[in-house]
């Protein structure tokens, strides 16, 4: 009995470790949930965690709490912005009612 092996990109390798290593999830609940060998799972989070330690640049790929903790960010940002415009506006109104 012959068995194909199935290829997978680094980037989805790196995705799936991540969500392994920094999200705390279970290397056997990801490679159920995806239909992975546990081995080939552990296997990946292995060599992603001697990547990271090697000091490598931030991946490509962002797992869903970085997703929110970059939403959240952004909708402050927001948020900020507008107060900011708002008063800028008010000024501008009053030096403008100045001049009249």
């Amino acid at each position: 009995m012959f068995i194909l092996a199935k290829h997978y990109d680094q980037e989805f390798k790196d995705y799936v470790s991540k969500l392994v290593v920094e999200e705390g999830r279970k290397a056997s609940e990801v490679s159920y949930e995806l239909e992975l060998s546990p081995k080939t799972v552990s296997r990946w989070v292995k060599e992603y965690r001697a990547i990271k330690n090697g000091g490598k640049s931030e991946e490509a790929y962002i797992t869903p709490s970085d997703l929110e903790k970059l939403k959240k960010q952004h909708e402050k940002e927001l948020e900020q912005l507008k107060e900011e415009n708002e008063i800028l506006k008010k000024a501008m109104h009053i030096f403008t009612k100045n001049q009249a």
